[in-house]
């Protein structure tokens, strides 16, 4: 791979103006008939580890219908996501942006907390899509901002049933503070049913209402993060810490396994509606596997900044452009879904975006490039940077260079033998942080404080 020289001002540029996705991307070389704008589906799930997929080489969990969906497309073996946790990935894929341009976002939201969330002013995928003339629906997870001005009705979604909370009980549907946490837009609703079923109904209902026309269904599974409840454990309740500590990889199997029966329901009901050649399908999680995780051959999980809480599946599929049974070492991150998706519909972003439309490289018209990629979490002071196959990683005192095409499993710091590759990627690194307007200091329950007076 070649490095693509860098300035500190080209740096700068391209940090404080960021990456237009270009709207038109590889589809104006193509030499097919034109069959009109696609169909977006985005499908996210929650915690997924690297490795547990079966086209990812996991032994003990049955994927075959996200196996098929590589099969049909394009499999990433180094996309990232934008954050090790939930909130900042979400607010990175709704923006297009690095989550550090919102305020307070930059960590997940904890349980309680209704103090912060997403602008009601902000411009999303969503907004963009649904201006632009897409039917637009979200079913699952939010969690970005539990006050209806914060919610997915006021970012675009015309269409919303799901929680607005980081994870709820699959069966009850209350948050671990007690509080009933499911909606119907922004009207609290009561349903009987496992939270992975209802997403996918709602998701294949959407699918079949709007077959005709031009459409952006969000499904946001919760699976596979705790609690750790499986299809068949309706009477298990969880309380306090058993919340998040209860539960063995055999039911996390079975959460994942439920997860990808219900992207099979979905990927029947495009094909039952005729629209599986001009519809692009992405799936992702969020964030690297939790304790019960398979993020091998990766070092690390959810939380930390090491691969593994942030390298993690994406598979992307298109009949009607994206090459069948491909697997591509491009590498990409959240915000290059969102320009991606918007390329797609050629729809021109109405905000500046730090994503780059992925198309051109994943259908081939276009060899890989090098990307930059910056992370931070104040909270437990990590930063991270990967530029071409290096990557730096700093952890309080702690410091960390790796070449990722050699040692994935960043087994080997070479900041020693490489100390000028170190102070260049520091460098990068302070340039990426100068140009962001928020650099978050408060987290977790002291979150409280903020606005508190507004709850």
């Amino acid at each position: 791979m070649i490095h693509t020289p860098l300035t500190r001002r080209s740096l700068l540029s391209t940090f404080s103006t960021a990456a237009l996705a270009a709207a038109a991307g590889p589809l104006a070389a193509l030499e097919k008939p034109d069959p009109g704008r696609p169909n977006l589906v985005m499908i996210l799930a929650d915690d997924l580890g690297y490795g547990d997929l079966g086209c990812y080489g996991c032994p003990d969990i049955r994927t075959p219908n996200l196996d098929r969906l590589a099969a049909g497309g394009v499999r990433l073996t180094d996309y990232y996501a934008a954050a090790p946790v939930c909130t900042p990935t979400r607010c990175a894929l709704m923006t297009g942006c690095y989550q550090q341009r919102q305020q307070n976002l930059e960590w997940a939201i904890h349980p309680g907390i209704k103090t912060v969330g997403l602008p009601p002013e902000e411009i999303t995928i969503a907004s963009m899509l649904k201006d632009a003339g897409y039917a637009t629906g979200m079913f699952g997870k939010w969690h970005l901002g539990a006050r209806p001005e914060w919610g997915p009705n006021r970012h675009g979604f015309e269409e919303f049933f799901g929680f607005l909370s980081g994870n709820i009980d699959y069966f009850r549907h209350i948050e671990n503070t007690g509080e009933p946490d499911l909606f119907e837009n922004t009207e609290p609703v009561q349903r009987d049913g496992y939270m992975t079923d209802l997403i996918t109904e709602r998701s294949t209902d959407f699918i079949r209402r709007h077959a005709g026309h031009s459409f952006f269904l969000y499904a946001a599974y919760n699976a596979p993060h705790w609690p750790i409840q499986g299809p068949e454990d309706r009477d298990l309740v969880l309380e306090g810490p058993a919340w998040s500590q209860h539960g063995d990889r055999a039911a996390y199997a079975r959460m994942v396994e439920r997860m990808d029966e219900g992207i099979g329901q979905i990927l029947q009901a495009l094909e039952e509606q005729g629209l599986v050649d001009n519809t692009l399908v992405i799936f992702a999680s969020d964030n690297g596997g939790d304790r019960l995780g398979r993020n091998l051959p990766l070092r690390g999980q959810k939380g930390t900044l090491w691969e593994g809480g942030i390298r993690v599946p994406c598979i992307c599929r298109w009949p009607n452009l994206l090459p069948a049974g491909s697997v591509s070492s491009q590498a990409a991150i959240t915000m290059d879904l969102t320009a991606t998706l918007l390329s797609a519909a050629r729809v021109k972003p109405t905000r500046r975006l730090d994503g780059m439309s992925l198309l051109a490289f994943l259908s081939g018209w276009k060899p890989p490039v090098e990307q930059t990629f910056v992370w931070r979490d104040n909270w437990h002071d990590q930063k991270a940077l990967r530029w071409g196959h290096w990557k730096w990683l700093k952890i309080k005192d702690e410091e960390y260079l790796f070449n990722l095409e050699e040692d994935p499993g960043e087994q080997v710091n070479r900041n020693e033998r490489n100390i000028d590759i170190v102070y260049w990627l520091r460098d990068i690194y302070q340039h990426w942080e100068s140009a962001m307007p928020y650099n978050q200091t408060v987290f977790g329950g002291e979150l409280r404080s903020l606005g508190a007076e507004n709850e």
